[in-house]
C-alpha cells in the first residue's frame, strides 16, 4: 500500500467523509486513494475557499474539517482563510501537497518551506517525511485541532512519501484521535464562585465555544446556575456588535468579570479598559499563554486564573451553581441593552434593516434555519435585525469574503437544513465563482446579496475621517448584476429592485431546490449604532 492508501484510510478511521479541495499535481495519489474509503471531494475555484469550507462544515457538524490543497502558490493561497479558522477555534486539519523529500535543497518544483510559513496561522505545523508514519501523522492532527482552544493544525505531505510503499495497513487506535480534556480544577472552580457571590454586577464574557450555535443552550443555563448575565463574543466589533445592542454601556457598570475561554484582547476593549473599568477579572481558559498575557495586562485586576477546556468548565459551574436569583435588576439591565436597536433611516429605497426583517420572517418558518452574515456595514445590519439558532459570521478575524463557501460547507454539514446566507457586494467578489462549486456539489441555499454598488464600511470611514470631498477607491459598478452572474455558473437568480417584492421572492427562492442568488440594490448605510434609552425617573 502506498502512502496515500494509509493516509486515506486514516481519516475514514477518523469519521471523514467529505474533503474541501483544489487539485494540484502534488496531491493527485491521495485523490486517487480516497476513492476505495469512499471520502467524498468537494473540488473548489480557490484554495482558500476549501479552507472556508471546512472551517464552516467544522462549526455546523461538530467534526473536524479537512482541506486539501496543493503545494507552494496553492498553499500560499489558503493562508488568509487559515487565519480566519484560527480565530473562530474551528478544528481544521489543513494537508497540503509538498515536493519530495528526496530533492530537498536542489530546488524542486515548488520546493517551499511550508512548515515556517503556516507556523503563525495554525496549532502546529508537521512535515510527513515516511510513508508509515501517514496514518499517526492524521491521527496526531486531528486530536490537536480538538484539544484545548479549538484550532487549524496543518499537515505537509511530500509527493514522494504519498507515493512510497507503506507496507501494511497501520491504523491508529481510536483513541488517537480523540481530544485530549483539560478538566478544571475543583477548587479553581470553587473560588470563582465565591468570588461572584461577593459581586453586585457580574458579567461573564464567553468564546465562540459557547455560541449558540456550536453549544446550544449551554450558556444560558450557565448564566442561570451562575445568576449571572453571559454573552458569548465571537464578532471583529467585539462590544460593538449590532447583535448585542448596547451592551458595550454596560461593561463599565461590571463589578466583576468572568472570562470564560475568552482572551483579553480588542473584543472586550482589553477587559474594559476603553471603559476605564476596574472590575476585578476572573480568567478559565484552556491556553497559559492566554492567562500569562492577561497577567501581564491586568496586574493585579487578575484576581484569579486557571487552566480548563471550556466546555468542561462550563458544564462543572452548571452543575454546582445554585441560581441564586438575586441580581434580577442587574439581569434587567443587561437584558434591556441587548435588545436595544437603532431604527434605520432612509431616502425611499430598500434598507438592509428591511432585508433582515424579511429574513427573519422566513427564519421563524424554518426552525433549523442556518444563517450566515458576512461582510461590512450590511452585514452588520443583519447582525443586528436577524437570529437563528445556528448562525455563522466572518468571526474575529475581521476577514470578509467567506461567505459563500461557509454556505456550501454549511450545507453539507446539515443538508436538510434551509441556508441563507447574506453577504455585501464586495464580500461576494471574493469567492464569485463558487455559485459554480454549488451548482456542480448541489449544496443547494439562498445567497443574498447587498447591492449598494460600494466597498460601503471603508467609505464609511472616508466620509467620517477625511469628508464627503476625499472619497476614493471605494465604489463598484452601479451595473454589476451578481444574479446574472450566479445563473451563468449554473445557479438560479433574482434581482430585486422595490422592497414591496422581497417577501414573495425570497419565499420561492427557498423553494425552488437550487443554490439561487438573489441581487437586492439596497440603499448605502452605515452600520447601526446602538445607544441605551435614557431611564425615566420614577
Amino acid at each position: 500500500m502506498r502512502g496515500a492508501d494509509h493516509l486515506a484510510g486514516a481519516m475514514a478511521d477518523a469519521g471523514v467523509d467529505v474533503v474541501f479541495s483544489l487539485s494540484g499535481n502534488q496531491i493527485m495519489p491521495l485523490y486517487d486513494a480516497l476513492i476505495d474509503p469512499g471520502i467524498r471531494i468537494v473540488h473548489t475555484r480557490h484554495e482558500a475557499a476549501a479552507v472556508f469550507m471546512a472551517d464552516g462544515y467544522a462549526q455546523v457538524s461538530g467534526k473536524v474539517g479537512v482541506a486539501l490543497v496543493t503545494a507552494a502558490p496553492g498553499f500560499g493561497n489558503a493562508l488568509g482563510a487559515l487565519y480566519t479558522a484560527a480565530m473562530s477555534e474551528s478544528p481544521v486539519v489543513f494537508l497540503s501537497g509538498d515536493s519530495p523529500v528526496a530533492l530537498d535543497g536542489q530546488g524542486a518544483f515548488q520546493e517551499f518551506p511550508q512548515v515556517d510559513a503556516a507556523r503563525p496561522f495554525v496549532k502546529a505545523s508537521e512535515r510527513v517525511t515516511a510513508a508509515e508514519d501517514l496514518s499517526n501523522a492524521f491521527a496526531r492532527a486531528v486530536h490537536l485541532a480538538q484539544t484545548g482552544r479549538p484550532g487549524p493544525v496543518h499537515l505537509a505531505l511530500p509527493f514522494d512519501v504519498l507515493t512510497a510503499s507503506a507496507g501494511p495497513t497501520n491504523k491508529p487506535p481510536a483513541e488517537a484521535f480523540l481530544p485530549t480534556p483539560c478538566q478544571p480544577d475543583d477548587a479553581a472552580i470553587q473560588e470563582v464562585l465565591d468570588r461572584l457571590a461577593g459581586y453586585e454586577r457580574p458579567l461573564l464574557l464567553a468564546g465562540p465555544q459557547l455560541s449558540v450555535s456550536r453549544s446550544g443552550d449551554r450558556l444560558a443555563r450557565l448564566s442561570a446556575a451562575l445568576d449571572v448575565p453571559a454573552i458569548g463574543l465571537e464578532s471583529p466589533r467585539g462590544l460593538r456588535d449590532p447583535a448585542l445592542g448596547a451592551f458595550a454601556e454596560l461593561l463599565a457598570e461590571a463589578d466583576g468579570l468572568l472570562y470564560l475561554g475568552k482572551a483579553v484582547d480588542f473584543m472586550s476593549g482589553f477587559a474594559g479598559k476603553a471603559q476605564s473599568s476596574a472590575a476585578e477579572v476572573m480568567m478559565l481558559d484552556p491556553d497559559a499563554a492566554v492567562i500569562d498575557r492577561a497577567k501581564a495586562a491586568l496586574g493585579s485586576r487578575l484576581v484569579l486564573s486557571g487552566l480548563a477546556d471550556t466546555l468542561p468548565a462550563a458544564e462543572t459551574m452548571i452543575a454546582v451553581g445554585s441560581g441564586a436569583g438575586a441580581r434580577n435588576g442587574w439581569h434587567r439591565d443587561v437584558s434591556e441593552a441587548l435588545a436595544s436597536r437603532t431604527k434605520a433611516k432612509g431616502r425611499g429605497g430598500i434598507l438592509a434593516e428591511q432585508v433582515g426583517a424579511a429574513v427573519q420572517a422566513e427564519i421563524d418558518k424554518h426552525g433549523d434555519t442556518i444563517l450566515i452574515c458576512d461582510g461590512g456595514e450590511f452585514g452588520q445590519w443583519i447582525q443586528a435585525t436577524t437570529s437563528a439558532s445556528t448562525r455563522l459570521i466572518n468571526g474575529p478575524s475581521g476577514a470578509i469574503g467567506g461567505c459563500l463557501p461557509y454556505a456550501i460547507g454549511a450545507k453539507l454539514a446539515r443538508p436538510e437544513a434551509p441556508v441563507i446566507a447574506l453577504m455585501g457586494d464586495g464580500t461576494v467578489g471574493f469567492h464569485l465563482s463558487e455559485f459554480e462549486t454549488a451548482a456542480r456539489e448541489a449544496t443547494h441555499f439562498v445567497a443574498i446579496v447587498g447591492n449598494d454598488a460600494r466597498w460601503n464600511a471603508e467609505q464609511v470611514i472616508q466620509l467620517r475621517d477625511f469628508g464627503k470631498d476625499r472619497l476614493i477607491g471605494c465604489d463598484l459598478s452601479p451595473g454589476a448584476r451578481y444574479d446574472q452572474t450566479a445563473a451563468a455558473l449554473g445557479c438560479q437568480g433574482f434581482q430585486v429592485t422595490e422592497g414591496a417584492a422581497l417577501p414573495a421572492v425570497l419565499a420561492e427562492a427557498l423553494s425552488c431546490g437550487a443554490p439561487v442568488c438573489i441581487d437586492i440594490a439596497i440603499e448605502a448605510q452605515a452600520a447601526p449604532t446602538v445607544a441605551r434609552a435614557a431611564k425615566v425617573p420614577a
